[in-house]
């Protein structure tokens, strides 16, 4: 897009109170969306939320051919991939940061009993994509 076609376009706040539970979801975990082409008219980029209960997984899912990259807000979630078709998995702490490439399998996991993992997420599409599998 050229300056001359954003022109009347604005800076948009999403207040995270106003967030919305209605976009793609996973067994086991809870997603929320916030920018995104339905909240702001976004084009390019999909950014929510996402909370891990305690003692809890997500089941096994994909993205289509859409990048995400992870912030790990609070809690320790665990990202679980298959490589050479054994179960790989990536233990993370607030502040760290995950990608996850388009169409790889996987999974979150949350191993602790009392406290949620709290995740930023972001897409390189504007849609929320998920393809929930069977398994990894």
């Amino acid at each position: 897009m050229t300056i001359e076609e954003n022109a009347g376009r604005e800076v948009q706040l999403v207040a995270g109170a106003s967030r919305s539970s209605v976009t793609a979801q996973s067994e086991g975990m809870q997603r929320y969306e916030a920018v995104s082409g339905a909240t702001v008219g976004a084009s390019r980029i999909w950014m929510g939320e996402s909370v891990l209960a305690p003692d809890s997984a997500s089941s096994a899912h994909h993205h289509g051919d859409s990048e995400t990259g992870i912030y790990v807000l609070s809690g320790n979630p665990s990202f679980v991939f298959l490589r050479d078709g054994r179960e790989v998995r990536l233990d993370a702490s607030p502040g760290d940061y995950v990608f996850v490439p388009g169409f790889v399998a996987h999974r979150e996991e949350n191993h602790s009993l009392e406290e949620p993992a709290v995740v930023i997420l972001a897409r390189s599409t504007q849609e929320a994509i998920v393809v929930n599998l069977d398994h990894l």
